[in-house]
């Protein structure tokens, strides 16, 4: 066995291993709901262990990864977004030791488990860096960044607890539709993870020849059905589907397919949930929450911006701005990956000051901690996968 069929290996155990410690810390759940405290401990111990063994697969997989590529796995989707994963799972491990509550582990590790099916959806062979990565600057600034990311996390997972607590779901709100619209989210990406799935294993292709933003032609594969088209695309592959929308050579049109498809998928596959269950999603999950201690989640929420926050500066600006300097002597460019970077500061920023300045906590710190998860997402998805920019190869 090769040293990099081993890296593979290890992370399909640490997703196993994380799949089967999410039902463990649901009995644990569980228990404490039906008032048994000593059953709590008991299945907690038993899930934070099996965490763990995850936990050490997935940094045996990294370095790993690391030692066969010949620099940091963090040069592109699969690995960055596997990093992530890692990183969310890291925080949620010494946030058990320092508060013993299960229920974190129920909502991080799912969300861990497809952050991490989201990243076998990208192709994960190890190929050689491109020279603008060629740097000790790639394991600096992306490794701070990820790690900031993945603490930040950790304050939306306590602000997503809080909020079903407390919301009421028996009666038609704001508050109850974007809670409602926080699960669908969840259940696109499953969406994006069954689609993808599904054309590889059809071993779909559709190539086609277009001009890219710098006005060169260029191709590109597309590996799921065309439903948008790169600019002045023309198909290179007979009989097979023509895009119905052609874009302009600023969007990443095979990308924009792919999110596209998984809409499409995971909205069916919530619209069948709700008609199966005649729930929504967070009322099938509220009855969990029953005995969750709110004091707690809202320290977790704030604690978490407060480490997340340095971090992410220092990472996403700070060692950014600097290795951007470097590589394209500036260090500035209202590049789409830079502006949004820059969004997200701005975001927790904002957080910090209504929290401390204004008094903002509980749900309304619940609602941000969710809000700012909610912009590292949509610049990990749909910055990086629609939007080109100098920042496309990862």
């Amino acid at each position: 066995m090769t040293l990099i069929e081993i890296s593979s290996n290890l992370l399909y155990l640490a997703f196993f291993a994380y799949l089967i410690a999410t039902f463990v810390f649901g009995g644990a759940v569980k228990g404490n709901k039906k008032g048994s405290f000593n059953s709590e401990q008991r299945w907690g111990k038993v899930a934070i262990t099996i965490t763990v063994i995850g936990f050490v697969a997935n940094i045996g997989y990294f370095f790993t990864r690391w030692i066969v590529s010949g620099h940091a796995p963090l040069s592109n989707m699969f690995e960055f977004t596997t990093a992530f994963g890692m990183t969310l799972v890291g925080g949620f491990i010494i946030l058990y030791y320092l508060y013993k509550t299960a229920v974190l582990g129920m909502v991080v590790l799912p969300v861990a488990l497809l952050i991490i099916a989201y990243a076998s959806m990208f192709p994960s062979e190890v190929s050689p860096l491109i020279p603008a990565l060629q740097t000790n600057w790639l394991a600096i600034h992306v490794s701070t960044v990820v790690i900031a990311e993945g603490i930040l996390a950790m304050s939306a997972a306590a602000g997503l607890i809080y909020l079903l607590k407390v919301v009421d779901l028996s009666k038609k709100s704001k508050q109850r539709f974007w809670l409602e619209g926080i699960l669908y989210f969840l259940v696109l990406v499953v969406g994006f993870v069954i689609s993808s799935s599904y054309f590889t294993l059809t071993n779909y292709e559709n190539t086609f020849q277009y001009v890219n933003k710098d006005d060169q032609e260029a191709t590109i594969i597309y590996n799921m059905p065309p439903i948008f088209g790169m600019n002045e695309s023309t198909s290179l592959t007979e009989n097979d589907m023509t895009p119905l929308v052609e874009t302009p050579a600023l969007v990443d049109a095979s990308k924009l397919t792919t999110v596209t498809w998984s809409l499409l998928v995971g909205t069916v596959l919530y619209v069948l949930i709700r008609l199966i269950t005649r729930r929504r999603i967070a009322q099938l999950i509220q009855p969990l929450m029953k005995n969750v201690n709110l004091q707690l989640m809202d320290e977790i929420n704030y604690r978490a911006v407060i480490i997340g926050f340095p971090l992410f500066t220092l990472g996403a600006l700070v060692f950014a701005m600097i290795w951007a300097q470097i590589t394209w002597s500036r260090f500035w460019g209202w590049d789409p990956k830079e502006v949004w970077a820059l969004v997200t500061w701005l975001f927790y920023a904002a957080y910090l000051h209504l929290r401390l300045g204004k008094g903002w906590q509980g749900e309304k710190s619940a609602w941000l901690g969710v809000v700012g998860f909610a912009i590292i997402m949509f610049n990990l998805i749909v910055v990086n996968l629609i939007i080109a920019g100098l920042h496309s190869y990862a």
